[in-house]
C-alpha cells in the first residue's frame, strides 16, 4: 500500500507538472499561430476535431480502461488483442468520417469540410498502430515516462505546424498538423518498451472481456462527447466561424482546471483506486475522502485565480480581434467548479465496474447543453450561450451524487464545505482585485 502510495504521489506531480509544461508549449504555438492564421480557420477546425472525437468517442468500446483495470491487462495475448481490436477500430472510424463528410458540409454550407474531415479522420488509422505500451505505462502509473513522450509528440508536432502555416498560411497547415501529430505518436510508441512488441492476435477470451467492460464504457464515452463537445457542434450553427474561434480561445483558457484534473483521474486516480477495490467499502471511502481533501483545496485555489485573471491574460496575449473572449473565459470558468467535484470521485465508480453511472451523469449534461443551449441563446443571445455552457455541469455533479450515495462511497458533506472554501477564496480574489483597480472579469461586456 505504501508503494501504491509513492506512484499515485509520483503520477501526480508529474501528471501536474507535465500538463503545466504541455500548455505552455500550447499556447505559445497557439500565440504564434494566432498570429499566422485568421480566427475563422480555428472555428473549422473546431468542427473538424470535433466531429472526429465525437466518432472515436462514440466507438469506444474500453480497451484503454479494460488494459488498466483487467487482471489480465500485462499478459501479451491480451495486449496484443487489445492492439488489433484498436486497429479495427481506426480504420472503421475513418470510414464513419468519409460517410459523414458530405452532409456535415451540407449542414454548414462549407465546402472546404469536404478535404479536412477526411484529411484529419485518417489521424485515427494511424492512432490504431499506435503500441499499447502507452497504456501499459498508465497500468503501472508509470506517469512519468508517458509524459515524456506526449511532450515529445507534442513539440515535434508543433514546431512542423508552425513551420508549415509560416511558408503556406492557409486551414491545410491545421489540417496536416493533426495528421502529423499521429504519424509521431505512432512511431514512437512502439520504443516506449524497448522489450516488448505489438502482433497481430485474436484471443477470443480477452475480446470477449473487453467487449463485456466496453459495452458500458461505449454508452459513457458517447455520452461523454455528447455532453461536452456538442456545445461547439451547436454554436457552429449559431454563429460565425470567427465567433466560434473566439469561442473557441475563451472555452481552452477556461477548460484548463479541467483537464487537469481529468488528465488526474484518468492517470492516477482511476489506476490507484482499481488496484485497491478489494478493500471494504467504508475502508476505501475513507481513504479516497482523505486523499481528496487535499486535491479540491488546490483545485479551488486555482480555479479561482484563473477566474480572476483570466481576462487580463487573454487581453495581454491576444490581439483586439479575440477582444469578447476576455468576458466569455471568466464565465466559462466559473461554473468548471461542479466538473471538478465530478471529476476527483467518478473514478471510483468506474473502478468498481459500475461505469453506468458516468453514463447516466453524462446524458443528464448533454440534456442541459442540447436543450438549454439553443433556447438560451435565442433568448438572451450570446451571453445566454454563455452562461448555459458554463452551468451545464451542474446535472452531471447531481446525477453522480446519487450513484455515489447507491455505492457507499458518498462524499457530500465533502463537497459542501469545498464549495463553501471555493466562494470565499473566489471572493477574497475579487474583491483585491476591484482594489487594485482592476474592475471585475467580465467588465469588457459590461462597457459594450
Amino acid at each position: 500500500m505504501t508503494s501504491l502510495k509513492k506512484l499515485a504521489y509520483r503520477g501526480a506531480f508529474w501528471t501536474i507538472a507535465g500538463y503545466g509544461m504541455s500548455q505552455v508549449v500550447r499556447f505559445g504555438g497557439n500565440l504564434i499561430l494566432t498570429r499566422l492564421l485568421v480566427p475563422e480557420f480555428f472555428g473549422l477546425m473546431a468542427v473538424v476535431n470535433t466531429l472526429r472525437l465525437g466518432i472515436e468517442l462514440f466507438s469506444d468500446i474500453g480497451i484503454s480502461q479494460s488494459i488498466v483495470n483487467s487482471k489480465r491487462g500485462e499478459e501479451p495475448a491480451f495486449l496484443n488483442t487489445a492492439w488489433t481490436l484498436q486497429i479495427i477500430r481506426g480504420w472503421v472510424i475513418w470510414l464513419l468520417c468519409l460517410i459523414l463528410t458530405f452532409p456535415v458540409a451540407s449542414f454548414y454550407e462549407e465546402s472546404r469540410l469536404l478535404w479536412l474531415i477526411p484529411i484529419v479522420g485518417a489521424s485515427s488509422v494511424l492512432d490504431g498502430f499506435s503500441s499499447t505500451s502507452i497504456l501499459t505505462l498508465m497500468r503501472r502509473i508509470d506517469v512519468r515516462r508517458s509524459t515524456l513522450f506526449d511532450l515529445s509528440v507534442q513539440v515535434f508536432t508543433l514546431f512542423s505546424l508552425v513551420a508549415w502555416a509560416s511558408f503556406n498560411p492557409s486551414i491545410w497547415a491545421l489540417a496536416f498538423g493533426v495528421v502529423l501529430g499521429a504519424v509521431y505518436k505512432m512511431f514512437g510508441s512502439h520504443f516506449l518498451i524497448p522489450e516488448y512488441r505489438n502482433r497481430f492476435t485474436w484471443d477470443k477470451e480477452a475480446v470477449k472481456e473487453i467487449l463485456s467492460f466496453g459495452k458500458w464504457m461505449f454508452m459513457s464515452s458517447a455520452l461523454m462527447f455528447a455532453s461536452e463537445q456538442s456545445d461547439r457542434l451547436i454554436l457552429g450553427k449559431l454563429l460565425s466561424f470567427q465567433m466560434l474561434g473566439i469561442y473557441t480561445i475563451a472555452y481552452t483558457l477556461a477548460n484548463l482546471p479541467r483537464q487537469v484534473i481529468k488528465q488526474l483521474s484518468y492517470k492516477v486516480i482511476f489506476p490507484t483506486i482499481s488496484n485497491q477495490t478489494e478493500l471494504p467499502r467504508k475502508t476505501l471511502r475513507a481513504k479516497i475522502i482523505k486523499q481528496r481533501k487535499f486535491l479540491l483545496m488546490g483545485c479551488a485555489v486555482g480555479l479561482a485565480a484563473l477566474v480572476t485573471v483570466g481576462d487580463l491574460v487573454i487581453g495581454t496575449l491576444y490581439d483586439d480581434r479575440y477582444a469578447q473572449a476576455t468576458w466569455m473565459m471568466p464565465l466559462l470558468c466559473a461554473g468548471i467548479w461542479f466538473s471538478l467535484l465530478f471529476y476527483t470521485i467518478s473514478p471510483a465508480l468506474m473502478a468498481i465496474g459500475k461505469p453506468l453511472y458516468l453514463a447516466q451523469s453524462n446524458l443528464a449534461r448533454f440534456v442541459m447543453i442540447g436543450l438549454g443551449l439553443p433556447l438560451a441563446y435565442y433568448r438572451f443571445g450570446l451571453i445566454g450561450a454563455i452562461l448555459a455552457i458554463a452551468f451545464g455541469d451542474l446535472p452531471l455533479y447531481f446525477v453522480n451524487l446519487y450513484g455515489l450515495w447507491r455505492e457507499k462511497l458518498s462524499c457530500v458533506m465533502q463537497d459542501i464545505q469545498a464549495t463553501i472554501f471555493y466562494v470565499a477564496v473566489l471572493s477574497l480574489f475579487l474583491y483585491i482585485r476591484y482594489s487594485l483597480g482592476f474592475g471585475i472579469p467580465i467588465q469588457s461586456f459590461l462597457n459594450y
